[in-house]
């Protein structure tokens, strides 16, 4: 059974930093995509950032990120321990939502769109005050 366990949210001030992390379990995710959204109240989930063999078809990790957190996001792997993060900087009170990690079970997936994520956690929640 997959299980991916988000941690790492909580309240910050803007301009503060915070990292969550994305436990698997179950299987591992090498080189599927995996990525973080993020629910804000009366919005839509929107993807954050994702990790894996994504865009045309290449065989090592590359990176996705919103425009809007371009530059102070950073999405990373690490393979051994079948974990991934997102490490925020410089975070604004429009960064606040439930931050959900999700993987894809396939290759090549649509990783832009939650549909192409299989696994999800149960998301953690991210409050920056102003």
């Amino acid at each position: 059974q997959v299980q991916l366990v988000e941690s790492g949210g909580g309240l910050v001030q803007a301009g503060g930093s915070l990292t969550l992390s994305c436990a698997a379990s179950g299987r591992t995710f090498s080189g599927l995509p995996m990525g973080w959204f993020r629910q804000a109240p009366g919005k839509e989930r929107e993807l954050v950032a994702a990790i894996g063999w994504i865009g045309s078809r290449t065989s090592y990790d590359r990176t996705y990120y919103a425009d809007s957190v371009k530059g102070r996001f950073t999405i990373s792997r690490d393979k051994a321990k079948n974990t991934v993060y997102l490490q925020m900087n410089s975070l604004k009170p429009e960064d606040t939502a439930v931050y959900y990690c999700a993987a894809s079970s396939e290759l090549y997936n649509d990783y832009l769109s939650s549909s192409g994520y299989a696994y999800w956690g149960q998301g953690t929640q991210v409050t920056v005050s102003s």
